[in-house]
């Protein structure tokens, strides 16, 4: 049998996440800022600060980058117009990656086959999502289920099968409602509103402790209001403190229940519903859910000998990788299969994960994977999570490994899960582990 190489994580940086708010341009502060500019930010700071005097761009083997909406202004150039826009080298080949959410986590993935495997040495993978520039299709507006600048398409531009429920799983918000009902034995409306304060809780006090600087390259913006007043944004935009139980629950709901046509195969009638959740409405809000971003995330893995070579810190070791696919109507259960899958590869089981990053698309996916793992809340995304920082869908997959790194050297733990859920209906999972525990 081959003895696959060693991968380590040894740099990680992001920008700020910024909140996207598609209707109105002057109040998203990177709206003049395309997604691929904002990971040239984030290449630029590992090369010219983070990894100054230790590696150059040109003895990077590979570039891959991760979005969920490749079109318009985020038209990938098979990661070419990222890698270039951080005024990198043409000599480094680049390649694109879509897994929706998981983008990036799996750009990250084809970095540590390809370094196990001996074909590359030092990879770079970058993540970014530009949720302001998203494409708007107005023709769905008699389908709708969700906000219409949430929805992408209808059934008529798609393939049709009677298993598969598309209208739904191209909702996320409907995905979220769907698994909601189908999972309310042992998740309540206030567990996820309760989820959802406490991750603007632990966001923002990492953020007063500062403990974002460590992983976060300012990035000049304009004035949420003021397009002409320049602003050099340096923290994350959706983190809110001082939110509160009683505001959260009241929030209006931008999801549909399933008897009112917003899935098939309702799990309860009209009655039923109101019976057991004391109102007729969805169940899904802003409170519970993670906003609108643009964003970019960037990490760097190295071989061990890249390590020795380069005199490279590491920050985590790759332990194993996992990926999942669920039905598209419930992509929320995505992370426990992956997960599961990852588990088994590293020989380890769920009581060996010190810290766990769980992406919060929904508090409902999270809820729903600390209940299947009987996972403590206390280990899970400790320094908040997507509700509050934010969740530009093709960066999430860098942040939350690079986050979980820093939080596992931070609290002298061994070893952790990052996560995410993928619209389409999949999961994605990596297993690191601190190399200095």
């Amino acid at each position: 049998m081959v003895k696959l190489n060693n991968v380590y994580m040894v740099d990680y940086v992001r920008t700020p996440f910024s909140r996207s708010r598609p209707k109105s341009r002057e109040r998203s502060a990177f709206s003049e800022i395309r997604a691929d500019q904002l990971v040239g930010f984030t290449l630029r700071n590992m090369f010219e600060e983070r990894m100054k005097d230790k590696v150059k761009p040109e003895d990077v083997s590979e570039f891959g980058y991760g979005c969920s909406f490749p079109v318009g202004t985020n038209w990938p150039y098979a990661g070419r117009n990222a890698w270039f826009s951080g005024n990198m080298p043409a000599s480094v080949p680049s390649l694109f990656f879509d897994r929706a959410c998981g983008s990036a986590m799996s750009a990250m993935h084809h970095g540590i086959l390809s370094i196990q495997t001996g074909d590359n040495d030092l990879f770079v993978a970058s993540g970014a999502e530009h949720m302001f520039m998203e494409p708007m299709d107005p023709t769905l507006q008699k389908n709708m289920v969700a906000p219409k600048h949430l929805i992408i398409n209808d059934e008529d531009g798609f393939w049709y099968r009677s298993d598969i429920d598309i209208m739904t799983g191209m909702s996320m918000v409907q995905t979220a409602q769907k698994l909601f009902e189908y999972e309310c034995d042992h998740i309540s409306i206030e567990d996820m509103a309760k989820f959802g304060v406490l991750s603007h809780e632990w966001a923002s006090k990492a953020l007063e402790e500062g403990y974002f600087k460590g992983e976060i390259v300012p990035v000049m913006g304009h004035k949420e209001g003021d397009l002409e007043e320049k602003w050099l944004v340096d923290h994350d935009l959706a983190i809110r403190k001082g939110v509160t139980l009683e505001k959260t629950l009241s929030l209006p709901a931008v999801s549909t229940p399933g008897f009112m046509g917003g899935y098939k195969h309702k799990r309860f009638s009209r009655k039923e519903y109101k019976e057991r959740f004391g109102t007729k409405k969805g169940v899904i809000t802003p409170g519970n859910s993670s906003p609108l971003n643009a964003g970019a995330a960037t990490m760097m893995l190295a071989s061990e000998e890249a390590v020795k070579k380069y005199e490279l810190e590491p920050m985590a070791k790759i332990i194993s990788m996992g990926w999942a696919g669920v039905d598209p109507s419930v992509m929320g259960r995505g992370p426990v299969p992956a997960t599961e899958i990852a588990l088994k590869r590293a020989g380890l089981t769920v009581d060996d994960i010190d810290y766990w990053e769980i992406n919060e698309a929904f508090a409902v996916v999270v809820l729903n994977a600390m209940h299947h793992f009987n996972i403590p809340r206390e280990k899970v995304n400790v320094k908040g999570g997507a509700i509050a920082i934010g969740h530009p869908l093709g960066a999430s997959g860098v942040r939350l490994p690079g986050t979980l790194a820093r939080i596992l050297k931070e609290k002298k733990a061994r070893y952790g899960v990052a996560t995410l859920c993928c619209g389409s209906g999949q999961g994605v999972t990596t297993i690191i582990e601190n190399p200095d525990a």
